[in-house]
């Protein structure tokens, strides 16, 4: 009898593990489907492992597949690992998160004189974003130091006072890549290598390079309204310290569980690390609220590659999604795919019923409706279907769930329409990712 019941709890047990893989793939199959993911995607809950996948090319001009060991660049993921440096050399008395930057850098101007570490850290500092500069993209393809780069902003005003405000800027973190190399003595690269990624064995993991032979990692790419290009060139000395790391998505998973299970900092550090300044803002990472579960998140966008994770504390759940292609499925697929492994229960497109509108009430809601100054979504009909096409996107079919409601089939998001007191389309809400987001009738 108790081999029948053993048998039959396993039995449970892995029914329960392929109904959840199976609710993680049918969020991830409309983007893949809609050509606005590759990659590869990782979901553990505590040390298991209980989704592990990865879709398209990690090549596309060799049909070469995107696998758990596919290197990518993680762009912006890299600032945890700066604010984690920075906390080692704090334990080890090299250095204050409350020292002013000048302590370090006695030449630095007399505007910084009110910078501490701690504002870097925060993105509070005031220093302006140098990849936001006009001339950014004539600096983006040549070979650069930590200090050239530093001087691209050292001498700029800055845009507001230290402490007053967050305001994301990648100068702090190169700032802090640069204080890194000077404190310690060596490259920054060296630095993490020895005291991150070989600790914690992560071994595909890196600072990438634009000349070395890197195996099994992926090229990126852009998708047009014509189908896919290559992307554009960056020299991986500009982002440093800010965006220039990559890694797996198994790596990736090496290091959650090594920070948030003591084997990188202190308790007392990781608690400043995941502390919110302004802005939700910790170290290096982003702590937020889905429906009141605390979520420790960041991505990362860099030519080819979109990258996030999240890491939810009170279920142990992460979730990595590295991607291949520069676009928003990361972020939304690190949004659903932590609902799901928590609990939530997600409506799938496929579960959404269409009715049908008569083709004036179609027509009616035509226009181009701007969501921001870079961004609008174009609503067209042919015959009797209603399509959308956001800027530089593809035009997709959007169905009717109500008179004003309409959902897309190949990726989870709504549109709903909003009308004046005479009747009149006004404008647009985009329902996305948990967010919503309005746009204007023009």
């Amino acid at each position: 009898m108790k081999k029948l019941v053993l048998a039959f709890v396993l039995t449970a047990a892995a029914t329960c593990v392929a109904q959840e893989a199976a609710r993680f793939d049918e969020v991830i199959k409309p983007y893949v489907d809609a050509h606005r993911f590759m990659g590869s995607v990782l979901v553990a809950r505590g040390r298991e492992v209980v989704f592990e996948k990865s879709f398209g090319s990690a090549n596309l001009e060799w049909n070469i597949p995107n696998s758990p060991t596919t290197k990518f660049r993680l762009g912006s993921i890299t600032k945890q690992f700066t604010a984690a440096s920075i906390l080692l050399l704090e334990e080890r008395g090299k250095l204050k998160i409350d020292d002013p930057v000048k302590t370090y850098l006695p030449d630095a101007p007399a505007a910084w004189d009110q910078i501490t570490i701690f504002n870097l850290l925060t993105h509070s500092s005031g220093i302006p974003n140098f990849t936001s500069f006009p001339n950014y993209r004539s600096i983006e393809p040549f070979a650069t130091t930590p200090e050239q780069l530093v001087a691209l902003f050292r001498d700029k005003p800055l845009d507001f006072a230290p402490g007053e405000k967050y305001v994301y800027s990648n100068s702090g973190y190169v700032l802090l890549g640069y204080l890194i190399e000077k404190i310690a003595g060596q490259s920054y690269e060296s630095f993490v290598q020895q005291n991150i990624f070989t600790p914690l064995g992560m071994k595909d993991s890196g600072y990438d390079s634009n000349s070395a032979i890197i195996e099994h990692r992926a090229a990126g790419y852009t998708l047009t309204p014509k189908g896919f290009t290559n992307a554009g060139f960056i020299n991986m000395t500009i982002p440093f310290s800010a965006g220039a790391l990559y890694s797996t998505t198994e790596d990736l998973l090496r290091w959650e569980q090594g920070i948030f299970g003591g084997k990188v900092v202190s308790p007392a550090s990781l608690k400043k690390m995941t502390t919110p300044f302004k802005g939700g803002y910790a170290f290096g990472l982003l702590i937020k609220s889905n429906d009141g579960r605390t979520a420790i998140f960041h991505n990362g966008g860099i030519e080819g590659f979109n990258t996030a994770m999240a890491y939810y504390p009170d279920s142990m759940v992460a979730v990595i999604v590295l991607g291949n292609m520069n676009g928003t499925a990361p972020d939304e697929l690190v949004d659903k795919l932590g609902r799901v492994a928590n609990g939530e229960k997600l409506l799938a497109p496929s579960q959404r019923t269409a009715i049908s509108l008569p083709r004036e009430a179609l027509a009616s809601y035509v226009g181009v409706y701007q969501f921001a100054p870079t961004f609008s979504i174009a609503i067209t009909l042919d015959g009797d279907q209603l399509f959308e096409q956001a800027s530089n996107q593809v035009k997709i079919p959007i169905y009717p769930e109500s008179d004003t409601k309409f959902f897309l089939k190949v990726v989870d998001a709504q549109l709903e329409f909003h009308k004046n007191a005479s009747g009149a389309v006004t404008s647009l809400v985009l329902h996305q990712a948990g967010r919503d987001v309005t746009g204007k009738r023009q």
